[in-house]
């Protein structure tokens, strides 16, 4: 299956876009926004990672950490999701 590594390239691409983005960055609102946007593509990173992982080897070892990898991906994503709504809503309310 050729769109799980597609989903997990761009994801890390965005990752590291943000991360760089977050550096250059000089306002602490914006740096935190960032970093949930930068915590959201992590997520969704791992998240794939794992079921990418176990459809390669299809071991009973890789099953274990593709679990592993998708309840810690989807903490992230949902983490990074809750922070960057509360982020933007701040963001928006600093513009005004």
């Amino acid at each position: 299956m050729i769109i799980f590594p597609i989903i997990i390239l761009i994801s890390f691409v965005l990752y590291i876009y943000y991360k760089v983005m977050l550096v250059k960055s000089r306002d602490p609102l914006e740096q935190s926004y960032m970093n949930s946007k930068a915590k959201v593509f992590l997520g969704i990173f791992v998240f794939f990672f794992g079921i990418n992982q176990y459809l390669y080897y299809e071991t009973q070892l890789s099953l274990f950490i593709g679990i592993l990898f998708l309840v810690i991906g989807g903490f992230q994503l949902r983490l990074g999701m809750k922070m960057t709504r509360h982020y933007r809503n701040e963001f928006r309310k600093h513009r005004a």
